[in-house]
């Protein structure tokens, strides 16, 4: 058992009032006002955090722009360039509607809507548990939020390293999602969709081949994770897309939650062939409001034997 999944998720501990912990009070309290504060300013503040961050995080800015520039070649270098802030921009934009969804939920009234909700009511009424393919969103648990307002959304997450960091996000979620399962509780997770749950996953991300197989993700070869294959055989659930992103004015936006139809044939006897659909759908996700995510992680760190790197 790890370190920090030594205690109750979740659990206040005595020592997080020792010193140590007092800077991280000083920042969950500034984080805390900055969730009352208007969209206007929000979005100010975004802006300018963001400017920030792209001047600062080389590596992250770096990634990015070539993440951007492998997946989109018929954009121009401009557009790269241009996108690629706004990635930037989305990221802190959906930190503070990830606050407002912790603590001032009430702001989403009226933003929102569903569009496909019938593929999870069905799946679920036929007995079946839902794993939701989605992705890894800007939105954070914003959107999670407005997927708690149609139906009960659960999800998977990795342990903070931090103790009182864990306990700080874990309750803030607690109030969107009915269960959080540690990603490395598999019992967990599959005793959950035999229970009928509807579980959100994202499988866009570079875990090497170890946990999976090389698949072309927007043309490019890249490792992508299998696992929810042997979720859903165990565990007899359907698998559902799932995709949720900002839209309209910016200064007063929208947002929609997109359930698509059930995948077929989910898992089938070809894992190259599974993974290869799996990405479809992220792409064809992605290029509805391609900024809205996370473009700053290494999607191909894990080369196929005769690539070369692209970072």
């Amino acid at each position: 058992m790890s370190q920090q999944q030594s205690y109750i998720p979740g659990e206040f501990r005595w020592e997080f009032l020792l010193p140590k912990y007092w800077k991280n009070w000083i920042a969950i309290i500034f984080l805390i006002s900055l969730a009352i504060l208007p969209w206007a300013i929000q979005w100010r503040l975004a802006h300018g955090l963001a400017h920030i961050c792209w001047s600062l995080l080389r590596s992250r800015r770096k990634t990015t722009l070539r993440n951007m520039e492998v997946c989109f070649p018929e954009w121009s270098p401009a557009e790269v360039e241009t996108n690629a802030k706004k990635v930037f921009i989305d990221m802190m934009l959906g930190m503070f509607e990830t606050l407002n969804a912790w603590y001032c939920p009430k702001w989403f009234k009226n933003r929102h809507h569903i569009e496909g909700l019938e593929h999870i009511q069905n799946a679920q009424a036929q007995g079946h548990g839902v794993l939701l393919l989605g992705t890894h969103s800007t939105l954070l648990d914003a959107g999670g939020y407005l997927c708690s307002q149609y139906f009960e959304p659960d999800v998977v997450y990795r342990p903070q390293d931090n103790p009182m960091l864990d306990m700080f996000i874990y309750r803030c979620r607690d109030t969107i999602y009915k269960h959080q399962i540690d990603h490395d509780d598999m019992r967990g997770l599959i005793r959950r969709l035999k229970d009928g749950g509807a579980i959100w996953y994202s499988p866009d991300q570079d875990f090497g081949l170890k946990q999976g197989v090389m698949a072309p993700f927007f043309g490019v070869p890249a490792a992508t994770v299998t696992a929810h294959r042997r979720l859903l055989k165990i565990s007899k659930a359907v698998a559902i897309p799932l995709y949720f992103y900002r839209y309209g004015d910016i200064r007063n936006p929208k947002y929609k939650v997109l359930i698509e139809p059930i995948v077929e044939n989910m898992p089938s006897e070809d894992e190259v062939d599974d993974a290869i659909r799996v990405n479809k759908i992220i792409e064809a996700q992605l290029r509805i409001a391609p900024t809205q995510w996370m473009w700053f992680h290494r999607r191909f760190k894990t080369r196929a034997e005769g690539y070369e790197s692209i970072y």
